[in-house]
């Protein structure tokens, strides 16, 4: 495939957008959900967003540059977007995140049974759009709520290929300045796109590739001519 500007990569079968990285799901006694991406690799380069659900339900994206909040927008829903500095890191163990109304610092744990399962498929299939299209059944059943393949905005594909999780086992989180109070489940569903994270707060190492529909209608992704190339 040939770069496509700044934005991502065109092939025979469409232009993807591909970001590499951890998501952290959390959820807290007041209601609060927040789902935090922090990516070491991007089209946009490394940078880090959080999508807040408040209590009332109010859909928030908390980005850091005006072009991450118009792509993201463009591939969820939200019912506010606010272009503001949001500062993450991620380091043994540990993940802080400071992004104007919202901070968290959150520590993570053992691995998880879904993160065992999921280290047993070799990764170049664990996050191949084809195979993730497949296994989003499944996905569904071992984590409800969780989807690994779906139809994101404007007529985009969106396809989460997880290789490990680990739990999360303690999280203070604040909104404007007040504490949302203990770490509990991600319930209910966060419900900005297709899928929701898993109801128990994880961090989860995810490749998340975005693609636009092939101008001839077809797959934009051929699993079996991966497969094939495999062996």
């Amino acid at each position: 495939m040939e770069p496509a500007g700044s934005h991502g990569y065109r092939g025979s079968m469409g232009k993807q957008w591909i970001f590499d990285g951890h998501i952290a799901g959390i959820g807290t006694l007041s209601g609060l959900r927040a789902v935090i991406g922090v990516w070491h690799a991007s089209p946009f380069g490394p940078f880090a967003d959080v999508m807040v659900q408040l209590p009332a339900a109010q859909r928030i994206l908390l980005a850091p540059t005006r072009e991450v909040a118009d792509f993201v927008a463009a591939t969820y829903t939200f019912d506010e977007v606010r272009v503001i500095s949001v500062d993450a890191s991620l380091g043994r163990g540990t993940l802080v995140v400071d992004a104007g109304p919202l901070t968290v610092t959150a520590g993570a744990g053992g691995r998880t049974p879904l993160g065992f399962a999921i280290r047993a498929v070799p990764r170049p299939l664990a996050v191949h759009p084809g195979w993730l299209r497949a296994v989003s059944p499944l996905a569904s059943l071992l984590s409800p709520g969780a989807r690994t393949s779906g139809t994101a905005g404007n007529g985009k594909r969106e396809s989460y290929g997880v290789t490990d999780v680990h739990r999360i086992r303690h999280a203070d989180v604040t909104w404007e300045g007040r504490s949302a109070g203990a770490l509990t489940a991600v319930r209910p569903p966060v419900t900005f796109g297709f899928s929701s994270v898993p109801a128990q707060p994880s961090l989860a190492r995810v490749r998340t590739t975005v693609s636009d529909p092939a101008p001839d209608g077809r797959r934009s992704s051929d699993l079996f001519g991966f497969l094939h190339r495999q062996l």
